[in-house]
């Protein structure tokens, strides 16, 4: 055989580069090694994964962002949206638990005694599985990798493993122990044995199909997730109607199944002359059956899916070559480079087709899947980042609202309380001067209501003093009945009016429920009050009631010497000296010293001696003569006892009612700035708490206001984070869907 032959066989046997898929190995003479097709499995499984992963913490970054997000803001995300972005996190929780145990699956499926336990050790480089003449393998055989250096069996029935030695006793078809032919052992076959084990790949040996009606079972539980089906025949003769009828019940189960078909025994084209008329026999029928009957590949491609092996010569020359030793002669017949050829090409072909199926059927689905949930929970993150957006925008709207309210209130609120003051000051003063206009009228009018009081006088000190106190009394009572019945109505309506406007004013800038708050508090209705105490402003008053004749030397000195326009006469003691009166100038105060001490000096003289009193009345008689003093003195008695029985209680009465008019003016004249002060204290005291007690209520709706537009500045700045959150989340969405569409790109539609 040529070098050229043997170098393509050596490179169709060999093992995995150590440089990648991209790197080739170098034979010598031109000749390299391409990298293992199985290797594209392995790295798209690699790839999917790490994508999975990518997706499965961006869930669960996205799942704690709708959960906070919904127990802080429930509008913008719902029940329903966390549970819906919960159970994405289920399923990719599911789907990448199935990806970290996905591997590519061949199944091998033929009559008893072709050989499929032969091809399987052949492809293994080992005798694994049980074979020989007849029925061999009773039972399925999965043959998988394991990272241990020991191989073991697992059966259905139990987790412990068994020893590699038991196999011949639990699948042998002439085993007493041999299980049922439904049943799968698994063998765990170390990875570092066999290069196609550590590629992921995962082999299946089947009982004969012609010593078992359970085939659709055998579909059903072994053949579903398959991505290449291997039909072991037997070249001695042509594809049986069983054979057929499998296949036909696998690809109605299974849509277009890649199946290749392996002529086994094809060592005995060496002692056979017409052999190239059978082999073009079997290859016809076989393209009928892949590409017309099953429709499973195009017909021209289905050669390429038709090998012509010697599964027994492979082994042989596999085992000796891995031990270094050489293959016995007579053990492989002529020709049979070859038919090792032939069975490394299916190989190499069978590694191609499985590496791309399994690629398409354990990831498509997945990726599909993937894009699926990144696309709903990009929406989900689109749709939280509109509303938050929305959100935000309709807050600060209403912040720059409140804002400028509160702006509007402050401003308002520092002119209104200028203004306001001004006019509680205004007001103020308006009712301190009609006050004491008030009050000085009813003063000048003092005479009439002292003339009202309708009581019996007596002059007795006991009944007088009586008298006193009930007049006193009347005069507070009427004064003040009069100031309430004359003047105050006007100025309690100005007041209201007042206090109206400061309500109207101030109401403006409150809102609705601190207006309702305020209305609801009762109003009490504003009246002044007059402290006019005429028995204690009076309380120092003494009458003098007693007989002066009116042209008695004192009279007369005070009516033509010293004219007074007001005159306080206190009697004290009885002595009938009058008290000094009350004046309200220095001029008037010098002339009342001058009259008293004339007053003093005059009685001194007329009380010295009756001679003194003598020698005068001569003076007067000589200078007037008697007859005219003797007339005048008559007249001047008559005058006097006139003047004496008229002095009756009425009389006492009104020089009583006459001298407390003069003594109250005078004293209720001190008082007028007081009451009058009194009075406009009560309005400023009243305007006053009316305005504080609106202005609390602007203040505390001022400050509402703030704590409304400190929570919109708070629900902003929270719609802010949410929208940046939502944002980065969907945008890392469509970094995976990117993602996604080069892992489709590169592995589901690349042709390999």
């Amino acid at each position: 055989m040529s070098g050229r032959l043997f170098a393509r066989l050596d490179m169709l046997n060999s093992g995995e580069t150590p440089s990648g898929r991209a790197d080739m190995r170098n034979l010598g003479n031109g000749h390299s090694i391409p990298p293992s097709p199985l290797k594209l499995f392995g790295q798209a499984k690699k790839r999917i994964n790490d994508i999975f992963k990518e997706i499965g913490e961006y869930i669960h970054e996205s799942d704690t962002f709708m959960q906070t997000t919904h127990e802080n803001a429930a509008d913008l995300v719902t029940a329903e949206d966390a549970e819906k972005v919960k159970g994405f996190k289920e399923k990719v929780d599911g789907i990448t638990e199935v990806l970290a145990r996905d591997h590519m699956k061949v199944a091998f499926f033929g009559r008893t005694s072709n050989g499929k336990s032969t091809v399987i050790n052949a492809m293994l480089r080992d005798k694994i599985l049980p074979s020989g003449i007849g029925h061999t393998t009773n039972c399925f055989l999965q043959v998988e990798g394991t990272d241990s250096n020991e191989a073991v069996l697992l059966t259905e029935d139990s987790d412990k493993p068994k020893s590699i030695n038991d196999i011949k006793q639990l699948a042998h078809a002439l085993s007493n122990m041999k299980l049922n032919s439904n049943k799968c052992i698994r063998i765990l076959w170390p990875k570092e044995k066999c290069r196609l084990l550590k590629e992921d790949v995962i082999l299946v040996d089947s009982p004969g199909i012609d010593v078992s009606p359970d085939l659709d079972e055998w579909i059903d539980e072994h053949c579903l997730d398959a991505d290449v089906f291997v039909l072991v025949a037997n070249a001695e003769s042509t594809l049986m109607q069983t054979e057929k009828n499998f296949f036909h019940k696998v690809s109605s189960k299974l849509s277009k199944p890649n199946i290749f078909v392996l002529q086994n025994r094809w060592d005995i084209s060496a002692i056979e002359e017409d052999i190239d008329e059978v082999r073009k026999q079997h290859m016809e029928r076989n393209i009928q059956f892949l590409g017309k009957e099953l429709n499973v590949v195009k017909p021209e491609d289905a050669e390429t899916r038709v090998f012509f092996v010697s599964a027994r010569e492979a082994l042989v020359s596999r085992l000796h070559e891995d031990k270094g030793t050489p293959t016995p002669t007579g053990a492989l017949q002529e020709g049979f480079q070859v038919r090792l050829f032939e069975f490394a090409n299916f190989e190499r072909t069978f590694e191609e087709c499985i590496s791309k199926s399994a690629v398409k059927t354990k990831f498509e689905l997945h990726t599909e899947r993937g894009k699926n949930i990144n696309y709903n929970l990009r929406t989900v993150m689109e749709d939280v980042h509109h509303r938050s957006i929305n959100r935000r925008d309709e807050q600060s709207k209403i912040f720059e609202q409140k804002s400028e309210e509160l702006d509007i209130m402050e401003k308002q609120t520092k002119l209104l309380t200028a203004e306001i003051k001004e006019k509680i000051k205004d007001m103020v003063d308006d009712v301190e001067r009609k006050v004491a206009c008030a009050l000085n009228e009813e003063i000048r009018r003092l005479a009439i209501i002292v003339d009202e009081f309708d009581r019996p006088f007596q002059p007795d000190p006991f009944m007088l003093n009586d008298y006193k106190k009930a007049l006193q009394e009347y005069c507070s009572k009427s004064l003040s009945e009069n100031l309430q019945t004359h003047h105050s109505a006007d100025l309690n309506k100005s007041v209201y009016a007042a206090r109206q406007n400061i309500i109207e004013r101030l109401s403006s800038l409150l809102n609705e429920a601190s207006k309702a708050q305020y209305s609801s508090i009762p109003k009490r209705d504003f009246e002044l009050t007059y402290r006019l105490d005429c028995r204690n402003l009076c309380a120092e008053f003494r009458e003098d009631i007693e007989f002066r004749f009116s042209f008695g030397p004192t009279a007369l000195m005070q009516r033509f010497l010293f004219p007074m326009k007001k005159q306080h006469y206190l009697a004290e003691g009885g002595s009938g000296i009058p008290r000094q009166p009350v004046v309200t100038d220095v001029s008037q105060s010098r002339d009342s010293e001058i009259l008293v001490a004339m007053m003093t000096t005059f009685a001194s003289v007329t009380s010295r001696t009756t001679v003194g009193a003598m020698v005068f009345m001569g003076m007067v008689a000589k200078a007037a003569g008697w007859r005219v003093i003797a007339v005048s003195g008559a007249l001047y008695g008559l005058l006097y006892f006139y003047e004496r029985l008229t002095w009756t209680n009425k009389a006492k009465e009104r020089a009583f009612k006459r001298q407390y008019v003069e003594y109250s003016s005078s004293k209720l004249r001190l008082i007028v700035d007081l009451t009058s002060s009194n009075c406009s204290h009560q309005v400023k005291q009243e305007l006053a708490s009316t305005f504080a007690q609106l202005s609390q209520q602007v203040e505390v709706s001022k400050q509402n206001l703030q704590s409304e537009i400190k929570e919109i500045q708070k629900d902003i700045d929270q719609m802010k984070d949410i929208a940046s959150k939502s944002k980065t989340l969907r945008n890392k969405a469509d970094w995976l869907d990117s993602e996604l569409n080069s892992f489709q790109l590169q592995y589901l539609q690349h042709e390999v």
